[in-house]
């Protein structure tokens, strides 16, 4: 019998799955085996195991390495968009900026291709409410993936059509700053001098939705009232205050 029908799968565990020669000594290994009739299907399946584990590692080593590489010359995104709340009596309305989905697209498209990467979104409903999944791939197989539950953005009198476009667009924009950690500001923002403030974490997003739901709270009118576009730009200083107006909508049944 060959040496290569006695060598159990083990005999290569001392080669470091990150190292780009490891797949191809296994690939070999599995060829020879194949070509042996003397090697049982056992042994077999579990070199194509190995294989599996050490691509999928490789895979993901590769994809940390490139969007390391990426991040640093990734823009800072400049917040053109606005939405305009109306005042109430004799109060000033005021408006929110963010970032628009096709500047973010615009900015980032050309580094995604230069380093390997493709960005894409999957669209779907839970619980009544659309979603929206970024999936950022690398070339080398590895993905990462988010998704956002979102509301119906009915204001500005919009259709359901476009009301899900819009709500769509919030849901592309959303996910790919949590994807590639983009950074957006004011356009007369010179660079927030003052610090970024820590925003809310995400038990702390759940349990704002939950108890939202719980007072029967309406989500547009409540951002409006917290001056946010979305949760995740709430600071966390005032989560007791958000959550204070919750519970005073509570109590005034």
């Amino acid at each position: 019998m060959s040496q290569l029908a006695t060598t159990e799968p083990h005999a290569v565990a001392e080669m470091h799955p990150a190292q780009p020669d490891a797949g191809a000594a296994l690939v070999q290994m599995i060829e020879r085996a194949a070509s042996n009739p003397a090697v049982d299907i056992d042994k077999m399946e579990r070199l194509l195991e190995m294989h599996e584990r050490v691509t999928i590692r490789q895979a993901k080593t590769a994809y940390s390495s490139a969007l390391a590489e990426m991040q640093p010359n990734l823009p800072v995104i400049s917040e053109r968009g606005r939405i305009v709340v109306p005042g109430k009596g004799d109060k000033d309305g005021h408006s929110t900026p963010y970032a628009k989905w096709e500047d973010i697209n615009d900015a980032i498209r050309p580094l995604l291709a230069e380093h390997g990467f493709a960005l894409s979104f999957r669209t779907g409903v839970e619980g009544g409410k659309p979603t929206v999944t970024g999936v950022l791939s690398h070339r080398d197989g590895h993905s990462e993936r988010t998704t956002i539950i979102l509301p119906y953005d009915g204001s500005g009198s919009k259709n359901d059509v476009q009301a899900v476009g819009s709500s769509t667009s919030y849901g592309k924009r959303y996910t790919a700053i949590a994807l590639l950690n983009i950074t957006t500001r004011g356009e007369d923002d010179d660079g927030r001098r003052g610090g970024a403030p820590e925003m809310i974490n995400e038990d702390q997003r759940a349990d704002l939705v939950a108890l939202m739901d719980e007072v029967g709270a309406d989500r547009t009118k409540f951002l409006n009232f917290l001056k946010i576009e979305g949760l995740h730009e709430l600071p966390a200083k005032r989560f007791q205050e958000a959550v204070k107006a919750l519970e005073a909508k509570r109590r005034a049944g």
